[in-house]
C-alpha cells in the first residue's frame, strides 16, 4: 500500500471528478412519476392555447355592431337563442339581433364578436322567450380570449435540462404528454466499513456506535437525484470487503464508501482500491474536513471512498459526489450554487486549509447572514440536523471575526450553478 499523499486543492479534486463524468442515459417515465426529475428533451405545444376562442366571464356573446347605438335613453335587446357551458358548443353560428348565454371557459360561437358580462346586462320573459338588453356599446374583440393567445402550436415552453416541478407538470399534461423522457437516475450503491458499527436498532455496546453515515449518505444520494443502494455494512476484513466491493460494481453506476480510507491498520479501502486495478484520481486533499476523500476509477465507474466521520463524509459527498451525479441526470448546473454572504459569529479557530463549516443561512436586515450549526469537529452529527449551507473559510487564515464576509454553499437550492469557484 501506498501511503503517500499529496494534498490538492478543493477546485481541482472537483475538475478531476468531473473529467469523469459519464454520458448521460434517457428513459421514458410515466407522468404521474416525473416530479424531480430533469427533462431529457423540450416540451413543445401539440397545439394553441387556448385552442379555441373562450370567454373569460359568465356573460352573452353577442354581435358588436348590433350595440353601436345603445346607451341608457336607447337600450339594445337580443333574442337569447341557447345557453353555452364550459365544453360546450353553440349549435348553429349566431345571426344579428341574437345573444347566446355563455360562461367562463367556453367556446365563442361562430358569428359573435364580443362578450357582454353578465352583470351589465339584463333580461327578461316575452311571449315565452328570453331576451337580453344591454345598455352601453360593446367593441369588436371585447372580453374575449383569443385562439393561441397564451401559446401556439409548436412553440418551445420548457427545454431540456430543467428540473420538472409541478408547474412543468401541468403543462405536460394540459399537451397531451401522458410519458416523459427524462435521464435516468444513476443508481449510487453504498457500503459503510467499520467493525465498530451496529445497526440502529441496536443497543450501545462498549468501543460500538450506531450506523448513522449510511443513513446520512442513502439521503443525501436521494436529494442529488440518484436511486441509492444500501448494501450494508462491512467489518473490518480485508478479504470480505475487497469481494463485497467487486460484486457490487455490476450493479449500481457509482459506489460510495464510507471509512477506512485514512492511513490506519485497518483502513482498507486504499488497497482494495489497489487490488481491483483502479486509478486513484486523488487521496489527500488541502481541505477540513474530509481531506482523506478518496475517488477511484474502474472501467468509467467512479468509487468515491468518504470519511467514516459524520461531518467529513457529509462535506466529502457535496462537494465531490453530487455534482457527479447531477452530471448524470444531464444538469447543465451541477454544482451546488455559491454565494457571497457574512459571517453571524466569531470563528476563532486558525485555518490552515479550506475549511467547511455546516452552518444556517437567514436573511437579517437586508443581508444574508450564516452561522455555524454546531460544533465544527469532522466526527461531530448534531451539527448536520440544522444545517443548509456550508460556510467557506479560506485556507491560511488565523480565523474569523462576526461581520467578515465569506462564501456560502447553498445545499439545498435546486437551481444549481455552471460553475465551481471559491
Amino acid at each position: 500500500m501506498n501511503l503517500h499523499r499529496t494534498p490538492i486543492p478543493v477546485e481541482k479534486a472537483i475538475q478531476h471528478v468531473m473529467q469523469h463524468k459519464p454520458a448521460a442515459r434517457v428513459e421514458e417515465i410515466g407522468l404521474n412519476q416525473s416530479h424531480g426529475r430533469i427533462l431529457a428533451d423540450d416540451i413543445q405545444a401539440t397545439h394553441a392555447i387556448p385552442p379555441f376562442p373562450k370567454s373569460p366571464y359568465d356573460g352573452f356573446a353577442i354581435l358588436a355592431a348590433d350595440t353601436v347605438r345603445a346607451s341608457r335613453e336607447a337600450p339594445v335587446s337580443f333574442l337569447v337563442t341557447e345557453k353555452v357551458g364550459a365544453g360546450q358548443r353553440a349549435c348553429r353560428p349566431l345571426r344579428s339581433g341574437e345573444a347566446v348565454r355563455i360562461m367562463t371557459g367556453a367556446e365563442i360561437p361562430e358569428g359573435a364578436t364580443c362578450v357582454a358580462m353578465f352583470e351589465i346586462c339584463q333580461t327578461d320573459e316575452r311571449a315565452g322567450k328570453t331576451y337580453m338588453t344591454i345598455k352601453r356599446k360593446m367593441e369588436d374583440g371585447q372580453n374575449i380570449i383569443a385562439r393561441g393567445s397564451e401559446t401556439e402550436e409548436g412553440e418551445v415552453l420548457v427545454r431540456s435540462g430543467e428540473r420538472i416541478n409541478p408547474g412543468i407538470q401541468a403543462l405536460l399534461a394540459t399537451f397531451g404528454y401522458a410519458n416523459v423522457r427524462v435521464y435516468r437516475k444513476p443508481r449510487v450503491g453504498v457500503y459503510a466499513t467499520g467493525t465498530e458499527l451496529l445497526d440502529v436498532d441496536q443497543p450501545l455496546e462498549p468501543g460500538k456506535i450506531r450506523n448513522s453515515n449510511a443513513y446520512m449518505v442513502l439521503a443525501q444520494i436521494e436529494r442529488s437525484g440518484g436511486a441509492p443502494v444500501y448494501f450494508g455494512k462491512l467489518a473490518d476484513d480485508f478479504d470480505t470487503c475487497y469481494q463485497a466491493v467487486k460484486q457490487s460494481l455490476s450493479d449500481v453506476d457509482i459506489l460510495i464508501t464510507t471509512g477506512g480510507v485514512s492511513v490506519g491498520d485497518y483502513d482498507l479501502m486504499p488497497d482494495i482500491y489497489e487490488k481491483l486495478g483502479a486509478e486513484v484520481l486523488f487521496n489527500k486533499i488541502a481541505m477540513r474536513p474530509g481531506s482523506v476523500t478518496t475517488v477511484a476509477s474502474l472501467d468509467n465507474q467512479l468509487l468515491f471512498g468518504l470519511s467514516g466521520n459524520p461531518s467529513a463524509c457529509y462535506v466529502g459527498f457535496e462537494l465531490y459526489t453530487h455534482p457527479f451525479i447531477q452530471s448524470y441526470l444531464g444538469n447543465t448546473n451541477p454544482y451546488h450554487k455559491v454565494i457571497d454572504a457574512e459571517l453571524g459569529s466569531d470563528f476563532p479557530k486558525p485555518n490552515p486549509f479550506t475549511r467547511f463549516v455546516r452552518g444556517f443561512m437567514v436573511y437579517e436586515e437586508g443581508k444574508v447572514c450564516v452561522y455555524p450549526a454546531g460544533m465544527d469537529k469532522s466526527a461531530v452529527v448534531t451539527s448536520l440536523a440544522y444545517s443548509n449551507v456550508l460556510i467557506v473559510l479560506s485556507g491560511g487564515t488565523r480565523g474569523y471575526k462576526q461581520g467578515d464576509g465569506v462564501y456560502a454553499i447553498l445545499l439545498e437550492d435546486n437551481q444549481g450553478a455552471q460553475e465551481f469557484h471559491l
